[in-house]
């Protein structure tokens, strides 16, 4: 079932697409949807100030199990987003998505396919698939 949900997505995605069809459309529209995430994010802080960032150096001790140092690491935001910034950023995340499914129809990549894949590698090197 979910693979249809993204396969449809991935088809609505290629027949709505008509004015940044070029590749090069395709690539700047990608990285200014990216630029718009990270805009809304610092406006929910700058502006709205529904949460707020507490970033430091995060401290590991050097004998910390992998355990340990999962639970000691943080996302260093303080608060919650406030239905407004939260709809703006699921916009924006959206249309990332929008555009992210787009370079995979120009390049012939199957969106579930990678998100098979990638599901896999995490699940099969857990909390070293990142590292």
């Amino acid at each position: 079932m979910k693979d249809v949900l993204v396969d449809d997505f991935q088809n609505s995605v290629s027949e709505s697409l008509i004015r940044h069809k070029s590749i090069i459309d395709i690539m700047t529209k990608l990285s200014e949807s990216n630029s718009r995430i990270n805009r809304a994010v610092a406006k929910s802080v700058t502006n709205c100030g529904c949460i707020s960032v507490s970033a430091h150096k995060q401290r590991i001790s050097d004998d910390a199990s992998l355990e340990d140092i999962v639970n000691s690491l943080s996302y260093q935001i303080e608060g919650e987003l406030c239905n407004n910034c939260r709809e703006v950023l699921e916009e924006e995340i959206g249309n990332n998505i929008y555009y992210l499914t787009a370079l995979c129809n120009a390049l012939g990549i199957n969106l579930f396919d990678v998100i098979i894949k990638e599901n896999d590698k995490i699940q099969t090197l857990g909390k070293f698939s990142m590292l």
